[in-house]
């Protein structure tokens, strides 16, 4: 609805749609989730991988309801709207990758960009410094584009294509409710990672997902549109914004500062670097963590892949000691930022190269 092709009233309606979800996020932090972490893509598939047994290191080990709520959101939206149609055929194997160095990213700085917006509206200063790198990484993936650069085109194919996503987290959802299957607690324990009651989590999961699903909202697309005549997607990233703010101050859960804040670091020049990272590959992916759980809510089964090179990622960080603390960024994820940004400028330059390059004639 966040387009140029809609009246406006129908664009109107979609603001205040994203701003009520930043309010829905601040409520779920002040019923029990981490701090500035109502929704957050890369993290919560972390904290899947950490229940799945994933990685051996002390993290978060929880499989969050909200992630079955949003796929499961999306997949309603589009059904009631009639718009339901499996998706696949693009650049599998990139999306899967792309994925992993998103969720390195997003670990650096500790935080999708999703939740980047979420840290600004509950008072985070440190988020300002990631969020000029942010859109530095999404300006460098539009300069590619505009050379040729994609990642490829998905074409109409067999419903169950599109339906791994609901399979998958239905299941863990199941086994979530079962207790004593998954390396976590179950839907009734206090212990464990910080969460919200489950069912109020799913129910906001599946508000969640219905919302960006009918709305189109992205924040890699909110940045893209910084450079472009229309702004409807970045105002509606500030409405997010002020939305998550303004539920923050009522309930008490707002802090404006820069030290103290819920799993954060003041590594300025890190937290800039991860989330350029996180929004070059972003947009080389065709979107964040968040909208790719949505896009394989809809039946998008390369965007499934993404989301499970997410989870895969998620693992790595910790496995391998990338994961930043409220100390700053480690040396190992300082490392893993720097390569990602290189390996995934020589992707797209031998991508974009390759889409310049003339065809030659058959003899």
């Amino acid at each position: 609805m966040l387009r140029t092709d809609v009246t406006p009233r129908q664009n109107a309606v979609a603001l205040a749609l994203v701003a009520a979800l930043g309010a829905l996020a601040a409520t779920l932090v002040a019923l029990g989730n981490p701090g500035n972490m109502g929704v957050c893509g890369a993290c919560f598939l972390r904290d899947a991988a950490g229940a799945l047994g994933f990685f051996q290191a002390p993290a978060p080990r929880i499989f969050r309801p909200e992630l079955a709520g949003i796929t499961f959101g999306a997949l309603a939206m589009v059904l009631a709207r009639e718009r339901f149609g499996a998706r696949s055929g693009s650049f599998a194997a990139s999306r899967f990758m792309l994925g992993v160095l998103m969720a390195l990213g997003a670990l650096v700085f500790l935080g999708c960009p999703f939740r980047m917006l979420q840290r600004l509206g509950g008072g985070d200063l440190n988020a300002w410094f990631a969020l000029p790198g942010f859109v530095l990484g999404v300006f460098v993936a539009t300069r590619f584009e505009k050379r040729g650069y994609s990642i490829g085109k998905t074409s109409v194919v067999a419903a169950p294509v599109g339906l791994w996503a609901h399979l998958a987290f239905g299941t863990l959802l199941v086994l979530f409710l079962i207790g004593g299957v998954l390396s976590s607690p179950g839907p009734g324990a206090s212990d464990g990672p910080a969460h919200a009651p489950w069912l109020i989590a799913l129910a906001v999961g599946l508000v969640a997902g219905a919302v960006l699903s009918l709305t189109g909202f992205c924040a890699i697309s909110a940045a893209r549109q910084l450079f472009a005549p229309k702004r409807r997607m970045t105002l509606a990233a500030a409405l997010l914004i002020a939305g998550y703010a303004i539920a923050a101050l009522v309930a008490g859960t707002s802090k404006w500062s820069f030290d103290g804040q819920p799993i954060a670091h003041g590594d300025w020049l890190w937290n800039a670097l991860a989330l350029a990272l996180v929004g070059l590959c972003g947009a080389f992916a065709g979107g964040c963590p968040v909208r790719q759980l949505v896009m394989a809510g809809e039946g998008n089964g390369d965007a499934f892949v993404c989301v499970c090179g997410l989870i895969v990622g998620g693992g790595l960080a910790h496995t391998l000691g990338i994961v930043s603390s409220p100390a700053g960024a480690t040396d190992a994820g300082r490392i893993a930022t720097v390569a990602g940004i290189v390996v995934a400028l020589a992707y797209a330059a031998r991508i974009t190269a390759t889409a310049a390059a003339p065809v030659s004639p058959r003899s």
